[in-house]
Protein backbone atom coordinates (compact mmCIF):
# COMPACT_ATOMS: atom_id res chain seq x y z
CA UNK A 1 0.00 0.00 0.00
CA UNK A 2 1.42 3.35 -1.07
CA UNK A 3 2.82 5.31 1.94
CA UNK A 4 0.53 8.32 2.21
CA UNK A 5 -2.83 6.14 2.08
CA UNK A 6 -1.02 4.02 4.59
CA UNK A 7 -0.14 7.44 6.94
CA UNK A 8 -3.74 7.75 6.73
CA UNK A 9 -5.09 4.40 7.79
CA UNK A 10 -2.57 4.30 10.02
CA UNK A 11 -3.63 7.84 11.75
CA UNK A 12 -7.51 6.11 12.08
CA UNK A 13 -6.00 3.29 13.40
CA UNK A 14 -3.62 5.17 16.26
CA UNK A 15 -6.89 6.86 17.10
CA UNK A 16 -9.34 3.82 17.49
CA UNK A 17 -6.62 2.15 19.41
CA UNK A 18 -6.47 4.97 22.13
CA UNK A 19 -10.17 5.02 22.46
CA UNK A 20 -10.62 1.02 22.72
CA UNK A 21 -7.79 -0.02 24.54
CA UNK A 22 -8.93 1.95 27.83
CA UNK A 23 -12.24 -0.17 27.51
CA UNK A 24 -9.89 -3.33 27.18
CA UNK A 25 -7.62 -1.83 30.23
CA UNK A 26 -11.02 -1.66 32.35
CA UNK A 27 -11.64 -5.31 31.54
CA UNK A 28 -7.74 -6.85 32.08
CA UNK A 29 -5.74 -4.39 34.15
CA UNK A 30 -3.49 -1.67 33.79
CA UNK A 31 -1.43 -1.01 30.70
CA UNK A 32 1.44 -2.45 30.98
CA UNK A 33 4.87 -0.66 32.63
CA UNK A 34 7.36 -1.61 30.32
CA UNK A 35 7.78 -1.27 26.62
CA UNK A 36 10.91 -3.00 24.96
CA UNK A 37 12.39 -2.79 21.98
CA UNK A 38 15.30 -5.93 21.06
CA UNK A 39 17.06 -5.34 18.03
CA UNK A 40 19.30 -8.09 16.90
CA UNK A 41 21.81 -6.48 14.72
CA UNK A 42 21.87 -8.32 10.59
CA UNK A 43 19.62 -10.73 11.90
CA UNK A 44 17.62 -12.28 8.94
CA UNK A 45 14.78 -13.92 9.09
CA UNK A 46 15.60 -17.24 7.89
CA UNK A 47 18.24 -17.55 10.34
CA UNK A 48 15.06 -18.11 12.87
CA UNK A 49 13.12 -20.36 10.67
CA UNK A 50 16.58 -22.69 9.93
CA UNK A 51 17.60 -23.03 13.51
CA UNK A 52 14.10 -23.18 14.98
CA UNK A 53 14.27 -27.00 16.12
CA UNK A 54 17.21 -25.92 18.31
CA UNK A 55 15.88 -22.96 19.91
CA UNK A 56 14.56 -23.66 23.61
CA UNK A 57 14.93 -20.05 25.12
CA UNK A 58 14.07 -16.26 24.26
CA UNK A 59 13.72 -16.72 20.51
CA UNK A 60 11.54 -19.94 20.87
CA UNK A 61 9.18 -18.21 23.10
CA UNK A 62 9.03 -15.44 20.90
CA UNK A 63 8.00 -17.30 17.93
CA UNK A 64 5.79 -20.20 19.96
CA UNK A 65 4.11 -16.87 22.18
CA UNK A 66 4.70 -14.16 20.24
CA UNK A 67 2.60 -12.13 17.02
CA UNK A 68 5.08 -13.23 14.10
CA UNK A 69 4.82 -10.99 10.87
CA UNK A 70 5.92 -13.18 8.75
CA UNK A 71 6.38 -10.72 5.58
CA UNK A 72 8.51 -8.31 7.65
CA UNK A 73 11.00 -6.19 5.66
CA UNK A 74 12.08 -2.76 5.20
CA UNK A 75 10.48 -0.51 1.87
CA UNK A 76 13.89 1.71 1.21
CA UNK A 77 17.02 1.21 -0.17
CA UNK A 78 19.75 2.02 2.37
CA UNK A 79 19.55 -0.76 4.80
CA UNK A 80 21.97 0.47 7.36
CA UNK A 81 22.00 0.58 11.29
CA UNK A 82 21.39 4.43 11.68
CA UNK A 83 18.63 4.53 9.15
CA UNK A 84 17.39 1.00 10.74
CA UNK A 85 17.53 1.87 14.45
CA UNK A 86 15.77 5.24 13.60
CA UNK A 87 12.96 3.72 11.69
CA UNK A 88 12.31 0.91 14.10
CA UNK A 89 12.79 4.10 17.50
CA UNK A 90 10.09 6.57 15.85
CA UNK A 91 7.90 4.95 13.02
CA UNK A 92 8.81 6.89 10.29
CA UNK A 93 11.29 6.16 6.91
CA UNK A 94 14.62 7.78 6.37
CA UNK A 95 13.39 10.39 3.60
CA UNK A 96 11.91 12.00 7.08
CA UNK A 97 13.56 11.26 10.08
CA UNK A 98 16.84 12.16 8.20
CA UNK A 99 19.06 9.00 9.31
CA UNK A 100 19.96 8.16 5.94
CA UNK A 101 23.14 6.25 6.48
CA UNK A 102 25.67 5.37 8.82
CA UNK A 103 28.09 8.30 7.78
CA UNK A 104 27.44 10.72 4.79
CA UNK A 105 29.37 13.44 3.58
CA UNK A 106 29.09 16.76 4.72
CA UNK A 107 29.37 19.79 2.05
CA UNK A 108 29.96 22.32 4.68
CA UNK A 109 33.57 20.62 6.47
CA UNK A 110 33.79 18.61 3.01
CA UNK A 111 34.26 15.59 4.98
CA UNK A 112 32.34 12.51 6.00
CA UNK A 113 30.25 12.77 9.19
CA UNK A 114 28.67 10.36 11.69
CA UNK A 115 24.84 10.03 11.55
CA UNK A 116 25.23 10.77 15.09
CA UNK A 117 28.11 12.99 15.46
CA UNK A 118 27.77 16.22 17.54
CA UNK A 119 30.27 18.74 17.99
CA UNK A 120 28.01 20.44 20.68
CA UNK A 121 28.62 17.83 23.32
CA UNK A 122 31.33 15.39 24.62
CA UNK A 123 31.36 11.85 25.42
CA UNK A 124 31.68 10.49 28.65
CA UNK A 125 33.76 7.47 29.55
CA UNK A 126 32.88 4.73 32.03
CA UNK A 127 35.91 2.56 31.44
CA UNK A 128 39.34 3.46 29.17
CA UNK A 129 39.33 7.18 26.95
CA UNK A 130 37.20 8.20 24.41
CA UNK A 131 36.57 11.57 22.09
CA UNK A 132 34.42 12.98 20.26
CA UNK A 133 30.40 13.58 21.08
CA UNK A 134 27.25 11.81 19.77
CA UNK A 135 23.50 12.66 20.15
CA UNK A 136 20.10 12.63 18.38
CA UNK A 137 20.96 16.58 17.23
CA UNK A 138 20.15 15.39 13.34
CA UNK A 139 16.97 12.39 14.61
CA UNK A 140 14.29 14.60 12.95
CA UNK A 141 11.77 12.92 14.68
CA UNK A 142 10.81 11.99 18.11
CA UNK A 143 10.91 8.41 19.14
CA UNK A 144 8.95 6.26 20.89
CA UNK A 145 11.09 6.40 23.98
CA UNK A 146 10.60 10.17 23.17
CA UNK A 147 7.15 10.32 23.84
CA UNK A 148 7.10 7.63 26.78
CA UNK A 149 9.40 9.94 28.37
CA UNK A 150 7.25 13.18 28.18
CA UNK A 151 3.82 11.62 28.35
CA UNK A 152 3.83 8.87 30.33
CA UNK A 153 6.28 9.68 32.76
CA UNK A 154 8.54 7.06 31.88
CA UNK A 155 12.49 6.19 32.16
CA UNK A 156 14.46 5.85 29.44
CA UNK A 157 17.32 3.03 29.07
CA UNK A 158 19.19 2.28 25.36
CA UNK A 159 22.14 0.44 25.87
CA UNK A 160 24.04 -1.25 22.22
CA UNK A 161 27.43 -1.73 21.22
CA UNK A 162 27.31 0.80 18.63
CA UNK A 163 26.32 4.59 18.82
CA UNK A 164 23.79 4.86 16.06
CA UNK A 165 21.94 2.00 17.44
CA UNK A 166 21.52 3.02 21.20
CA UNK A 167 20.63 6.66 19.86
CA UNK A 168 18.29 5.44 17.32
CA UNK A 169 16.06 4.06 20.27
CA UNK A 170 16.17 6.25 22.78
CA UNK A 171 15.67 9.67 20.93
CA UNK A 172 16.96 12.99 22.79
CA UNK A 173 17.57 12.16 26.17
CA UNK A 174 17.03 9.32 28.10
CA UNK A 175 18.03 8.27 32.02
CA UNK A 176 20.71 5.81 30.67
CA UNK A 177 21.90 5.37 26.91
CA UNK A 178 25.12 3.87 26.70
CA UNK A 179 27.48 2.20 24.01
CA UNK A 180 30.70 0.98 23.75
CA UNK A 181 33.51 2.88 22.50
CA UNK A 182 36.20 -0.21 20.89
CA UNK A 183 38.62 1.71 23.56
CA UNK A 184 38.08 -0.86 26.30
CA UNK A 185 34.41 0.71 27.73
CA UNK A 186 30.86 2.04 27.35
CA UNK A 187 30.55 5.08 27.22
CA UNK A 188 27.46 8.10 27.00
CA UNK A 189 27.27 11.54 26.43
CA UNK A 190 26.95 15.08 27.68
CA UNK A 191 23.58 15.13 25.64
CA UNK A 192 22.00 12.44 28.11
CA UNK A 193 23.98 13.00 31.61
CA UNK A 194 26.48 15.70 32.79
CA UNK A 195 28.16 12.69 35.01
CA UNK A 196 28.71 8.95 34.64
CA UNK A 197 26.11 7.45 36.52
CA UNK A 198 26.73 5.83 39.36
CA UNK A 199 24.61 2.52 39.00
CA UNK A 200 26.33 2.20 35.83
CA UNK A 201 29.90 2.68 37.18
CA UNK A 202 29.53 -0.14 39.54
CA UNK A 203 28.45 -2.42 37.01
CA UNK A 204 31.54 -1.60 34.94
CA UNK A 205 33.63 -2.15 37.75
CA UNK A 206 32.45 -5.29 39.02
CA UNK A 207 32.28 -6.79 35.47
CA UNK A 208 35.49 -5.90 33.41
CA UNK A 209 35.19 -6.80 29.86
CA UNK A 210 38.80 -7.76 30.72
CA UNK A 211 37.78 -10.76 32.66
CA UNK A 212 36.78 -12.28 29.11
CA UNK A 213 40.08 -12.31 28.10
CA UNK A 214 41.51 -15.39 27.52
CA UNK A 215 37.87 -17.31 27.23
CA UNK A 216 37.61 -19.77 24.06
CA UNK A 217 34.17 -19.53 21.79
CA UNK A 218 33.41 -22.90 20.13
CA UNK A 219 30.32 -24.62 18.79
CA UNK A 220 27.38 -24.34 21.43
CA UNK A 221 25.68 -27.82 19.59
CA UNK A 222 27.60 -30.72 18.18
CA UNK A 223 28.68 -30.26 14.78
CA UNK A 224 26.20 -31.95 13.08
CA UNK A 225 23.88 -28.96 14.19
CA UNK A 226 25.24 -26.55 11.56
CA UNK A 227 25.06 -26.54 8.15
CA UNK A 228 27.72 -26.06 5.35
CA UNK A 229 31.41 -25.80 6.00
CA UNK A 230 33.62 -24.18 8.60
CA UNK A 231 35.99 -23.17 6.89
CA UNK A 232 34.92 -20.86 3.95
CA UNK A 233 37.14 -19.36 1.13
CA UNK A 234 36.86 -15.58 1.48
CA UNK A 235 35.86 -15.28 4.87
CA UNK A 236 37.88 -12.18 6.91
CA UNK A 237 37.97 -13.15 10.66
CA UNK A 238 39.54 -10.47 12.90
CA UNK A 239 43.38 -10.61 13.70
CA UNK A 240 44.20 -13.22 15.79
CA UNK A 241 41.75 -15.50 14.30
CA UNK A 242 41.41 -18.13 12.00
CA UNK A 243 38.54 -18.93 9.57
CA UNK A 244 37.66 -22.23 11.77
CA UNK A 245 36.56 -22.60 15.41
CA UNK A 246 37.74 -22.60 17.99
CA UNK A 247 38.47 -18.95 18.60
CA UNK A 248 40.57 -17.61 21.44
CA UNK A 249 40.11 -14.10 23.00
CA UNK A 250 43.59 -12.85 23.65
CA UNK A 251 46.78 -11.06 21.99
CA UNK A 252 50.31 -12.51 21.15
CA UNK A 253 51.43 -10.23 24.18
CA UNK A 254 49.44 -11.59 26.80
CA UNK A 255 47.37 -8.23 27.35
CA UNK A 256 43.93 -6.95 26.36
CA UNK A 257 44.34 -4.30 23.78
CA UNK A 258 42.37 -3.04 20.69
CA UNK A 259 42.86 -6.34 18.89
CA UNK A 260 41.27 -7.90 21.88
CA UNK A 261 38.13 -5.75 22.38
CA UNK A 262 37.31 -6.06 18.68
CA UNK A 263 37.76 -10.15 19.00
CA UNK A 264 35.05 -9.50 22.03
CA UNK A 265 32.60 -7.17 20.14
CA UNK A 266 32.63 -10.44 17.53
CA UNK A 267 31.69 -12.99 20.38
CA UNK A 268 28.99 -14.37 21.84
CA UNK A 269 30.46 -13.01 25.10
CA UNK A 270 29.53 -9.04 24.13
CA UNK A 271 25.99 -10.23 23.78
CA UNK A 272 25.59 -11.90 27.10
CA UNK A 273 27.59 -8.57 29.09
CA UNK A 274 24.88 -6.88 27.16
CA UNK A 275 22.31 -8.66 28.81
CA UNK A 276 23.68 -8.39 31.87
CA UNK A 277 23.81 -4.44 31.58
CA UNK A 278 20.16 -4.70 30.92
CA UNK A 279 18.85 -6.80 33.65
CA UNK A 280 21.04 -4.20 36.14
CA UNK A 281 19.35 -1.61 34.44
CA UNK A 282 16.24 -2.81 35.26
CA UNK A 283 16.88 -3.80 38.93
CA UNK A 284 18.70 -0.47 39.80
CA UNK A 285 15.99 1.72 38.11
CA UNK A 286 13.40 -0.82 38.93
CA UNK A 287 12.29 -0.20 35.08
CA UNK A 288 8.38 -1.20 34.86
CA UNK A 289 7.63 -0.77 38.67
CA UNK A 290 6.88 2.78 39.20
CA UNK A 291 3.78 4.75 38.02
CA UNK A 292 4.91 5.89 34.54
CA UNK A 293 5.66 3.47 31.68
CA UNK A 294 9.38 2.81 30.94
CA UNK A 295 11.24 2.46 28.18
CA UNK A 296 14.23 -0.13 27.39
CA UNK A 297 16.02 -0.50 24.32
CA UNK A 298 18.68 -3.05 23.71
CA UNK A 299 20.29 -3.31 20.48
CA UNK A 300 22.73 -6.40 20.07
CA UNK A 301 25.50 -5.85 17.33
CA UNK A 302 27.51 -8.73 17.57
CA UNK A 303 25.90 -10.69 15.14
CA UNK A 304 26.13 -7.89 12.86
CA UNK A 305 29.98 -7.41 13.28
CA UNK A 306 30.76 -10.91 13.26
CA UNK A 307 28.56 -11.46 9.76
CA UNK A 308 30.53 -8.77 8.06
CA UNK A 309 33.57 -10.84 8.72
CA UNK A 310 32.65 -14.67 8.67
CA UNK A 311 29.32 -14.16 6.25
CA UNK A 312 25.92 -15.80 6.57
CA UNK A 313 26.51 -19.23 5.98
CA UNK A 314 29.41 -19.56 8.19
CA UNK A 315 29.36 -21.46 11.52
CA UNK A 316 30.32 -18.85 13.54
CA UNK A 317 26.73 -17.12 12.42
CA UNK A 318 24.71 -19.92 13.32
CA UNK A 319 26.39 -20.60 16.52
CA UNK A 320 26.03 -16.52 17.69
CA UNK A 321 22.25 -17.41 16.69
CA UNK A 322 21.65 -20.12 19.02
CA UNK A 323 23.88 -18.44 22.08
CA UNK A 324 21.49 -15.63 21.39
CA UNK A 325 18.36 -17.74 21.99
CA UNK A 326 19.98 -18.36 25.38
CA UNK A 327 20.91 -15.08 26.36
CA UNK A 328 17.63 -14.00 24.88
CA UNK A 329 15.89 -16.26 27.47
CA UNK A 330 17.62 -15.54 30.49
CA UNK A 331 16.71 -12.01 30.00
CA UNK A 332 12.90 -12.69 29.84
CA UNK A 333 13.00 -14.63 32.45
CA UNK A 334 14.64 -11.46 34.53
CA UNK A 335 12.03 -9.37 33.51
CA UNK A 336 9.20 -11.85 34.36
CA UNK A 337 10.49 -12.02 37.85
CA UNK A 338 11.47 -8.53 38.33
CA UNK A 339 8.83 -6.69 36.34
CA UNK A 340 5.94 -9.39 35.95
CA UNK A 341 5.03 -11.22 32.57
CA UNK A 342 1.91 -9.66 32.41
CA UNK A 343 3.58 -6.07 32.91
CA UNK A 344 5.92 -5.39 29.86
CA UNK A 345 5.30 -5.75 26.13
CA UNK A 346 8.41 -6.23 23.57
CA UNK A 347 9.06 -5.72 20.28
CA UNK A 348 11.76 -7.62 18.42
CA UNK A 349 13.00 -6.57 14.84
CA UNK A 350 16.69 -6.07 13.15
CA UNK A 351 17.87 -3.12 11.17
CA UNK A 352 18.62 -4.72 8.62
CA UNK A 353 19.48 -8.44 6.66
CA UNK A 354 22.63 -9.68 4.59
CA UNK A 355 24.11 -10.21 1.62
CA UNK A 356 25.88 -13.91 0.99
CA UNK A 357 29.90 -13.69 0.20
CA UNK A 358 29.58 -12.60 -3.03
CA UNK A 359 32.09 -15.24 -4.64
CA UNK A 360 29.86 -18.09 -3.13
CA UNK A 361 26.61 -16.91 -5.02
CA UNK A 362 25.32 -17.13 -7.82
CA UNK A 363 26.39 -14.11 -10.51
CA UNK A 364 27.78 -12.27 -7.77
CA UNK A 365 30.37 -10.00 -7.24
CA UNK A 366 32.31 -6.83 -5.85
CA UNK A 367 32.81 -3.13 -7.43
CA UNK A 368 34.86 -0.75 -5.44
CA UNK A 369 34.42 3.04 -4.74
CA UNK A 370 37.64 3.59 -7.39
CA UNK A 371 35.39 1.60 -10.02
CA UNK A 372 32.90 4.74 -9.58
CA UNK A 373 34.97 7.07 -9.29
CA UNK A 374 36.82 6.16 -12.82
CA UNK A 375 33.38 5.89 -14.36
CA UNK A 376 32.09 9.32 -13.29
CA UNK A 377 35.41 10.99 -14.47
CA UNK A 378 35.19 9.31 -17.77
CA UNK A 379 32.12 10.40 -18.96
CA UNK A 380 32.70 14.38 -17.18
CA UNK A 381 35.82 14.60 -18.45
CA UNK A 382 34.76 14.97 -22.16
CA UNK A 383 32.33 18.16 -21.02
CA UNK A 384 34.17 20.24 -18.51
CA UNK A 385 38.00 18.72 -18.59
CA UNK A 386 40.39 16.99 -16.66
CA UNK A 387 38.76 16.75 -13.23
CA UNK A 388 39.23 20.12 -10.68
CA UNK A 389 41.47 19.35 -7.05
CA UNK A 390 39.66 18.74 -4.33
CA UNK A 391 38.93 22.04 -2.31
CA UNK A 392 40.65 22.46 1.00
CA UNK A 393 38.76 21.61 3.81
CA UNK A 394 37.71 24.65 5.24
CA UNK A 395 39.64 23.92 9.07
CA UNK A 396 42.76 22.25 7.15
CA UNK A 397 45.73 24.10 8.06
CA UNK A 398 48.67 25.90 5.18
CA UNK A 399 50.77 22.03 5.34
CA UNK A 400 48.17 19.47 6.01
CA UNK A 401 48.31 16.06 4.19
CA UNK A 402 48.44 16.19 0.63
CA UNK A 403 44.69 16.31 -1.09
CA UNK A 404 42.65 13.36 -2.94
CA UNK A 405 43.70 13.13 -6.24
CA UNK A 406 41.36 14.89 -7.96
CA UNK A 407 37.86 13.87 -9.20
CA UNK A 408 34.45 14.98 -9.95
CA UNK A 409 33.65 12.26 -6.82
CA UNK A 410 33.82 13.65 -4.13
CA UNK A 411 32.75 11.21 -1.64
CA UNK A 412 31.12 7.85 -1.90
CA UNK A 413 28.63 6.42 0.71
CA UNK A 414 27.98 3.24 -0.43
CA UNK A 415 24.89 3.81 -2.64
CA UNK A 416 25.64 7.99 -2.23
CA UNK A 417 27.71 9.88 -4.13
CA UNK A 418 28.61 13.26 -3.47
CA UNK A 419 30.44 15.32 -6.40
CA UNK A 420 32.80 17.38 -6.29
CA UNK A 421 31.87 21.46 -5.22
CA UNK A 422 29.94 23.10 -8.44
CA UNK A 423 29.47 19.82 -9.96
CA UNK A 424 26.08 19.20 -9.93
CA UNK A 425 25.41 22.79 -10.83
CA UNK A 426 26.84 22.11 -13.93
CA UNK A 427 25.07 19.12 -14.70
CA UNK A 428 21.62 20.91 -14.14
CA UNK A 429 22.39 23.15 -16.54
CA UNK A 430 23.76 20.38 -19.10
CA UNK A 431 21.36 17.99 -19.43
CA UNK A 432 23.82 15.60 -21.65
CA UNK A 433 26.32 15.65 -19.54
CA UNK A 434 23.64 14.11 -17.14
CA UNK A 435 22.64 11.77 -18.64
CA UNK A 436 26.43 10.63 -19.58
CA UNK A 437 27.30 9.94 -15.97
CA UNK A 438 23.97 8.61 -15.45
CA UNK A 439 24.87 6.29 -18.74
CA UNK A 440 28.19 5.88 -17.56
CA UNK A 441 26.90 4.30 -14.11
CA UNK A 442 24.50 1.94 -15.10
CA UNK A 443 27.12 0.46 -17.50
CA UNK A 444 28.97 -0.59 -14.45
CA UNK A 445 28.69 -4.33 -14.02
CA UNK A 446 27.20 -4.08 -10.21
CA UNK A 447 24.97 -1.23 -11.43
CA UNK A 448 21.31 -1.50 -12.52
CA UNK A 449 19.71 1.95 -11.51
CA UNK A 450 21.75 5.36 -11.61
CA UNK A 451 19.22 7.86 -10.01
CA UNK A 452 19.49 11.86 -10.07
CA UNK A 453 18.70 13.00 -6.63
CA UNK A 454 16.51 15.74 -8.01
CA UNK A 455 14.37 13.71 -9.05
CA UNK A 456 13.93 11.49 -5.72
CA UNK A 457 12.11 14.49 -4.22
CA UNK A 458 9.53 14.89 -2.29
CA UNK A 459 8.95 11.07 -1.52
CA UNK A 460 5.61 11.57 -1.42
CA UNK A 461 5.38 12.18 -5.07
CA UNK A 462 7.36 8.87 -6.02
CA UNK A 463 4.24 6.24 -5.09
CA UNK A 464 4.30 5.16 -8.72
CA UNK A 465 7.84 4.89 -9.80
CA UNK A 466 9.71 1.93 -10.18
CA UNK A 467 10.33 0.11 -7.59
CA UNK A 468 14.17 0.99 -7.37
CA UNK A 469 13.33 4.26 -7.50
CA UNK A 470 10.48 4.32 -5.29
CA UNK A 471 12.99 2.87 -2.72
CA UNK A 472 15.72 4.91 -3.55
CA UNK A 473 13.01 8.00 -2.79
CA UNK A 474 12.24 6.66 0.94
CA UNK A 475 15.67 7.17 1.64
CA UNK A 476 16.82 10.12 0.35
CA UNK A 477 17.26 13.64 2.21
CA UNK A 478 18.20 16.94 0.34
CA UNK A 479 21.01 18.40 1.69
CA UNK A 480 22.06 14.63 3.18
CA UNK A 481 21.99 12.38 0.18
CA UNK A 482 24.36 11.59 -2.50
CA UNK A 483 23.63 14.21 -5.72
CA UNK A 484 23.50 10.98 -7.75
CA UNK A 485 22.09 7.39 -6.23
CA UNK A 486 23.24 4.06 -7.78
CA UNK A 487 21.38 0.57 -7.23
CA UNK A 488 23.67 -2.38 -7.11
CA UNK A 489 22.66 -5.77 -8.72
CA UNK A 490 21.68 -8.67 -6.79
CA UNK A 491 24.37 -10.26 -4.88
CA UNK A 492 26.69 -7.56 -6.05
CA UNK A 493 28.62 -5.91 -2.74
CA UNK A 494 30.09 -2.51 -3.04
CA UNK A 495 32.84 -3.48 0.16
CA UNK A 496 35.57 -5.51 0.69
CA UNK A 497 34.18 -7.14 3.86
CA UNK A 498 33.10 -10.53 3.30
CA UNK A 499 29.55 -9.59 3.27
CA UNK A 500 27.86 -6.63 3.63
CA UNK A 501 24.36 -4.80 3.41
CA UNK A 502 22.53 -1.52 2.76
CA UNK A 503 20.80 -2.32 -0.63
CA UNK A 504 16.97 -2.84 -1.86
CA UNK A 505 17.37 -7.32 -2.28
CA UNK A 506 15.41 -9.15 -0.29
CA UNK A 507 18.36 -10.39 1.76
CA UNK A 508 19.19 -6.75 3.35
CA UNK A 509 15.59 -5.54 3.13
CA UNK A 510 13.32 -8.98 4.52
CA UNK A 511 13.81 -8.44 9.00
CA UNK A 512 11.95 -10.30 12.23
CA UNK A 513 8.76 -8.16 13.12
CA UNK A 514 7.37 -9.81 16.15
CA UNK A 515 5.82 -8.47 19.35
CA UNK A 516 5.31 -10.57 22.66
CA UNK A 517 4.10 -10.21 25.98
CA UNK A 518 0.92 -7.71 27.33
CA UNK A 519 -1.99 -7.79 25.44
CA UNK A 520 -0.52 -9.26 22.40
CA UNK A 521 -2.34 -11.87 20.18
CA UNK A 522 0.03 -14.31 19.26
CA UNK A 523 -0.17 -16.24 16.39
CA UNK A 524 1.93 -16.09 12.87
CA UNK A 525 0.56 -13.17 10.41
CA UNK A 526 1.11 -12.83 6.44
CA UNK A 527 0.20 -9.57 5.71
CA UNK A 528 2.87 -7.06 5.02
CA UNK A 529 4.66 -5.33 7.89
CA UNK A 530 7.73 -2.70 8.28
CA UNK A 531 9.82 -2.20 10.62
CA UNK A 532 7.97 1.26 10.87
CA UNK A 533 5.00 -0.30 12.41
CA UNK A 534 6.81 -1.03 15.16
CA UNK A 535 6.77 2.09 17.44
CA UNK A 536 2.98 2.82 16.73
CA UNK A 537 1.88 -0.96 17.52
CA UNK A 538 3.90 -0.89 20.87
CA UNK A 539 2.47 2.87 21.18
CA UNK A 540 -1.46 1.11 21.11
CA UNK A 541 -0.24 -2.06 23.14
CA UNK A 542 0.88 0.24 25.78
CA UNK A 543 -2.47 2.93 25.53
CA UNK A 544 -0.29 5.79 24.73
CA UNK A 545 -1.76 7.42 21.30
CA UNK A 546 1.27 7.50 19.22
CA UNK A 547 0.96 9.92 15.62
CA UNK A 548 1.18 7.76 12.60
CA UNK A 549 4.13 9.13 10.31
CA UNK A 550 5.00 6.10 8.05
CA UNK A 551 4.44 3.19 9.88
CA UNK A 552 1.15 1.60 11.03
CA UNK A 553 -0.85 0.07 14.32
CA UNK A 554 -0.39 -3.80 13.32
CA UNK A 555 -4.17 -4.50 14.42
CA UNK A 556 -3.19 -8.12 14.48
CA UNK A 557 -0.98 -8.31 17.33
CA UNK A 558 -3.33 -5.84 19.10
CA UNK A 559 -5.50 -8.05 21.99
CA UNK A 560 -7.13 -7.11 25.57
CA UNK A 561 -4.52 -6.70 28.21
CA UNK A 562 -3.26 -9.32 30.45
CA UNK A 563 -3.94 -9.02 33.64
CA UNK A 564 -0.44 -7.84 35.81
CA UNK A 565 0.81 -10.49 38.02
Amino acid sequence: MPILRRSVLAAVLVLAASVIAPAAAAQGGPPPRLVVIVVVDQLRPDYLERHRTHFTGGLRRLLDEGAVFENGAYPYLNTVTCAGHATIGTGALPFRHGMILNTWYDRASRAPTSCTDDPEVKNLSYAGLTAGGHSARRLLVPTLADRLRTQARGQVVALSLKARAAIGLAGQSGNAVLWFDERGGFSTSTAYTRRPTPFLQRFFEQNPITADYGRTWDRLLDRNAYTGEDDMEFERPPAGWSRTFPHQLGTPDGKPDDAFYTQWTRSPFADEYLARMAAHAVDSLRLGQGRGTDFLGVSFSTLDMAGHGFGPESHEVQDLVLRFDRTLGGFLDHLDRTVGKGNYVLGFSSDHGVSGIPEHTEGGGRLTSADIRAAVDRALEPFFGPPPAPAPKPDAPPAAAPAARASYLAYSAYTDLYLSDGTMERLRREPKALAAVLDALRELPGITHALNGDELIPAEAREDADPATRAAALNYHPGRSGDLVVVPRINWILSTAAATHGTLHPYDQRVPVIFYGAGVAAGRYSREATPADIAPTLGALARLPVPAIDGRVLTDAVAVAAPAK
